[in-house]
């Protein structure tokens, strides 16, 4: 008798398709705002991101289980916003695997001693080769993945939380109220940590229903909340502001950021601890994401299941951001934040309209799942979209205030 799938299991999922571009992006991108702001920032994204996922798994509720987003959001919104929702799908997915790939690479070349690129290229194969298996299988390394990132992070963070200095994490009220503004610019980031919805139709066909795929979300929002929390204060507590200078000259490059934190480190345990913690970060993320994108286009492009048509879905999935990777790489800060933008879309705009649509079709007094707060959540998770997407633009534009260190 096959075992039902977990919530824990699921929970890990949704959280390994966060943790990666958040931690590694959050403490460069969070510099300006510093501990106060980031954290408001980055709790109020948890709570509007894990709100539209369960819209979007509301949406989800009158179809059979092997509907996508692709699906339901041509069915729903029609034709063209369906061809420019899949556009926007693929290119944050897409950005979020080239960040990772090209990431690794710099990571693996420090610590293997090789070329980062062959780094990229060996990272792509063997890790993919889970997402190409089955979900099940991301299921159980994701499981492994948490654990080893939490064991590390427990390690590292224990390390770096014996040197803390309180008066780095919260400066003087003046100081505080100074620099609030660098937050506005930090949210496309922070929208990108919590960027899990292409995987919501994979929980709800994992588990069979909709309420289980709700606590899977939340349960892993949640883990992927605590986390970034412990890991800002770490950082900050450690790391003086001025310091991220250089990390942020250099497009927040993770092992920018890692050298300049083992620069203040003076266990090599702890500095080691931090370096795989960082690792397994990118991998669960790399993974988690994969899976989502992966099972998007099987959708997409009708691609049937079998080995044969896991390997093209595998080749769309992972080569064009492994091409684009090895023939234009450029800061791990920037494709995130690129990703943000565009990823408010298909996270705070679509998935409540989708929701929308739902309940206006649905007979009144109708059962099953359906995601809290009324017409004004919808209304506030569409705002909080676009808001976020314009202090991204602004940002490019010059117009919000920048942290250069």
């Amino acid at each position: 008798m096959t075992s039902k799938p977990s919530v824990t299991g699921g929970a890990c999922i949704i959280a390994s398709v966060c943790v990666g571009a958040g931690m590694l992006g959050l403490p460069s991108a969070g510099a300006g705002a510093w501990t106060s702001w980031s954290s408001l920032a980055i709790i109020l994204t948890m709570i509007i991101m894990t709100v539209s996922g369960w819209m979007l798994l509301e949406a989800f509720k009158p179809y059979e289980l092997t509907a996508s987003f692709n699906s339901v959001t041509k069915d729903l919104l029609g034709h063209k916003i369906n061809i420019f929702n899949n556009l926007t799908v693929y290119f944050v997915g897409g950005i979020l695997l080239y960040a990772y790939i090209t990431s690794s690479g710099l990571i693996l070349s420090g610590l293997l001693g090789i070329n980062s690129q062959f780094a990229s290229v060996l990272f792509v194969l063997v890790f993919s080769c889970f997402v190409w298996h089955s979900t099940r299988a991301v299921d159980r390394i994701s499981v492994v993945l948490i654990a080893f990132m939490v064991l590390s992070f427990v390690f590292g963070v224990s390390g770096l939380a014996a040197n803390i200095d309180a008066t780095r994490l919260f400066p003087s009220l003046t100081e505080e109220l100074g620099q609030a503004p660098y937050a506005l610019a930090m949210l496309p980031v922070a929208l990108t940590s919590f960027g899990y919805h292409h995987s919501v139709a994979s929980m709800r066909a994992y588990y069979g229903e909709e309420q289980k795929a709700k606590q899977a979300i939340l349960g892993g929002t949640l883990i992927a909340l605590a986390l970034y929390l412990l890991w800002l204060l770490s950082i900050f507590g450690n790391l003086p502001r001025s310091a991220f200078g250089p990390v942020i000259a250099k497009g927040g490059d993770v092992d920018v950021l890692l050298g300049a934190l083992a620069s203040v480190i003076e266990s090599k345990r702890v500095s080691n601890a931090i370096n795989l913690f960082s690792m397994a970060a990118i991998l669960s993320s790399f993974i988690g994401v994969g899976l989502g994108v992966l099972d998007y286009l099987v959708d997409l492009f009708k691609f049937d299941n079998s080995r044969g048509g896991r390997a093209k879905s595998w080749g769309v999935t992972f080569l064009p951001p492994l091409v684009f990777s090895l023939l234009f790489p450029f800061g791990f800060l920037v494709a995130i934040g690129y990703a943000g933008a565009v990823a408010t879309l298909w996270t705070c705009i679509i998935p409540p309209l989708l929701a929308w649509k739902v309940r206006k079709a649905a007979p009144a007094g109708s059962a099953g799942f359906r995601a809290p707060g009324g017409i004004l959540m919808i209304g506030l998770v569409i705002l909080f979209g676009v808001l976020t997407a314009a202090f991204h633009l602004l940002n490019m534009a010059g117009l919000l205030p920048v942290y250069t260190g």
